[in-house]
């Protein structure tokens, strides 16, 4: 079979299965039959064309980047009419010879875009290493000075006192400090956390360091030069003297002092002779009055809704000058919810005992078994004997505030303030007592439903007395986390505590006062 006596289309399509490479020749003739040396004529002559295997047998846009630049150079020199006559002999569009040219132009300055965004990348990832680094070394050291506390606070067995100034502590004690503070530093602690954990300053520490004394608190050898306006043991038994004389046995030291100026005599102030009489066993308390005495503060403790709950009395101004309304209002500790409230033209006990029963029976609170906390301040509506048989009735715990303690009742007194500081109220006065009632009753659904309290995270009162809080936080603290890992370069510092507190306090005991009375105990 002759070279011409095959169809077109039949070599078109064996010399691109030759080309391609994916068949052999020999594989080839034996499926074809066609001769193997006209097939090896075939492949020579299409590889003659200049351009590679595959490229007048498949799609343009296939082509490989050899073929493309070869194209390019090929019709560089080109008249218009040629160009056209070579593009369809290629069986290419002129505009892709076009695309191709300026890739090929563009060749050198795409190499220079990607060494620069290598460079990029490579810089940055560099960064991104020496950060990871720094906060592996951070870590690193944090993990080896906590580790360095513990071991500290594990060996520190000396008698260092509670942290109070001017104690004395033993020269065993200190040299043992000085071992362990040092032991700490070198292992990685810093100095002043190491100091705090066994309750001393820093200064504490580098004047035992240095001291050549071997650790002896020098205060207790020392000589110590008297006072120089100190009395004198003549003076001291001329105050006592004076002080147990006839004339002055049932005298305090208030009176004596400005009797004896009258007569032309100074012994010594008022606080010298309390001073004289004290060190001489001589102050007990005499008289038929009581003797003065200090009440603890009433500090109670919420762990859910109505287990404390405040109330007090505010006036709010009348339709003229003098003439008040009283709002008797009651509110819960834990959610901060007005439980309760009355607008009435006077003040009594009646008037409270009234409200706390209905307000009982209101909120259920006959259904509970843990006892109820009220607490107020010394007012006579509050100390009324009809306000406290009903709150013994109902099981009620009554408390109140210290005598003379304004802030004891704190969270009342800033439900007033609220009150009397939201836009729409009528400093100038209610004209009668349904508007003063009306008036409240709206402040009472905002309050409860609509203001977002600060005290409470800025949940509603409600929310929060019905316990949905929560899960109000905790979708707050998912959203900010969240945001957080979006854009982590707008968060400096941790996201806002959107914490949930299971526990509220009135008038929590200053650590001042529990340390005081551990000690007189």
């Amino acid at each position: 079979m002759s070279y011409n006596k095959y169809p077109k289309e039949m070599k078109d399509a064996v010399v691109a299965r030759i080309l391609s490479g994916e068949e052999t020749v020999a594989d080839i003739n034996r499926e074809t039959g066609i001769n193997i040396n006209t097939l090896y004529r075939w492949r020579d002559a299409a590889n003659k064309t200049g351009l590679s295997a595959t490229t007048k047998y498949k799609n343009a846009d296939k082509w490989s980047s050899q073929d493309k630049f070869t194209v390019v150079l090929e019709t560089a020199n080109l008249t218009e009419i040629e160009f056209s006559e070579y593009c369809r002999n290629k069986g290419i569009y002129p505009k892709q010879v076009k695309e191709w040219k300026e890739a090929c132009m563009n060749a050198n300055n795409a190499e220079k875009e990607q060494n620069s965004k290598a460079g990029k990348e490579l810089r940055e990832e560099r960064r991104q290493k020496e950060k990871l680094e720094k906060e592996l070394r951070r870590k690193e050291k944090a993990l080896a000075e906590t580790a360095a506390l513990l071991v500290l606070r594990k060996k520190a067995d000396g008698d260092l006192g509670d942290g109070r100034r001017g104690r004395l502590i033993s020269a065993s004690d200190r040299r043992q400090a000085v071992e362990l503070i040092s032991e700490a530093v070198d292992s990685g602690a810093a100095l002043y956390k190491a100091c705090a954990e066994l309750g001393i300053s820093k200064r504490s520490y580098n004047r035992w360091k240095h001291n050549t004394n071997d650790y002896i608190d020098e205060r207790i050898t020392c000589t110590r030069p008297e006072p120089a306006n100190k009395l004198t043991q003549e003076e001291r038994t001329q105050i006592l003297d004076v002080m147990n004389s006839e004339e002055f046995s049932s005298k305090t030291p208030c009176e004596i002092v400005p009797i004896l100026a009258d007569q032309g005599i100074y012994l010594g102030s008022e606080s010298t002779f309390y001073k004289i009489l004290k060190e001489a066993e001589m102050l007990a308390h005499r008289g038929r009055a009581h003797k003065p005495q200090k009440r603890p503060i009433s500090t109670h403790k919420a762990t859910g809704a109505d287990e404390v709950w405040m109330w007090d009395i505010t006036y709010l101004n009348g339709p003229i000058k003098g003439k008040y309304y009283y709002l008797y209002l009651f509110s819960d500790l834990y959610s901060r919810k007005i439980v309760g409230w009355e607008v009435w033209e006077n003040e009594t006990a009646e008037h409270a005992s009234e409200l706390i029963q209905r307000i009982y029976r209101e909120e259920k609170m006959y259904v509970r078994e843990k006892p109820l906390v009220l607490h107020s301040d010394n007012g006579s509506p509050m100390k009324g004997a009809t306000m406290l048989e009903t709150l013994y009735s109902l099981g009620i715990i009554p408390s109140r505030s210290r005598p003379r303690v304004s802030n004891d009742n704190p969270y009342a007194e800033s439900i007033f303030k609220t009150l009397k500081y939201v836009p729409n109220y009528q400093p100038e006065g209610f004209g009668t007592l349904t508007e003063a009632r009306l008036w409240v009753k709206h402040f009472v659904d905002w309050y409860n439903n609509e203001h977002r309290h600060s005290g409470i995270n800025y949940v509603t009162p409600s929310e929060r007395h019905e316990g949905k809080d929560k899960e109000i936080l905790t979708k707050r603290k998912e959203l900010y986390e969240q945001k957080r890992m979006e854009h982590p370069e707008r968060w400096s510092r941790d996201t806002r505590a959107w914490d949930f507190s299971d526990t509220e306090w009135l008038n929590p005991r200053q650590e001042k006062e529990e340390n005081r009375e551990a000690q007189a105990c």
